[in-house]
């Protein structure tokens, strides 16, 4: 796991611990020295601790103007023993809700497993992003998505199909959004 890092390509547009509005405005990091694991796993040093014992993230790209944030995302998402929701929602999300931030892109293919729980912090993520918010998870694995319709995550949370087909990295970040915002466009008109 050391050697998957966080997507860099969009590093000259964009760096999470450079904005000042950002959860990690202010952070270093090392190259070279591997201190965070998952399950005893040393994992790359670029990806930002919020709290969570199995879960990891790098915040790839915000825009305030248009309010939306990229978020990729590494470990296990363990709701159940380490209620990493809350953790996600209280140190990285509600900051950005209050700078203005209320459409989420989630990338997901380096999460390897889900233990949810129960959906109390998922429904005021959703509920405090107003109207013309959303939450796009893409590209998580099928047994990970599946778990999200179990927990009915699938009411807050918009997932699989059209978003998985996305590759993304192919994409700048404001082509990415407008991407995925022409979908959810779709997917809510009659």
């Amino acid at each position: 796991m050391h050697d998957i890092e966080p997507y860099y390509n969009w590093r000259h547009l964009y760096i999470a611990s450079e904005d000042d509005k950002s959860p990690f405005h202010g952070r270093e990091y090392s190259e070279f020295v591997f201190s965070q694991t998952i399950y005893n796993h040393y994992i790359h040093p670029q990806w930002d601790n919020f709290g969570s014992l199995t879960l990891y993230l790098k915040v790839l790209f915000c825009n305030y103007n248009d309010g939306y944030c990229i978020i990729e995302l590494l470990g296990e998402w363990n709701d159940l023993l380490y209620n990493d929701i809350m953790y996600l929602y209280r140190e990285v999300i509600e900051p950005l809700i209050e700078e203005g931030i209320n459409k989420f892109i989630l990338l997901g293919e380096n999460v390897l497993n889900v233990h949810l729980s129960e959906d109390d912090y998922y429904q005021e993520w959703f509920d405090n992003i107003d109207n013309d918010g959303w939450i796009i998870c893409m590209n998580f694995r099928d047994h990970v998505k599946e778990e999200f319709t179990n927990y009915n995550l699938d009411y807050y949370l918009c997932f699989g199909n059209s978003f998985d087909r996305i590759n993304w990295r192919t994409y700048p970040p404001h082509k990415l959004y407008n991407t995925v915002k022409n979908l959810i466009i779709k997917r809510l008109t009659p």
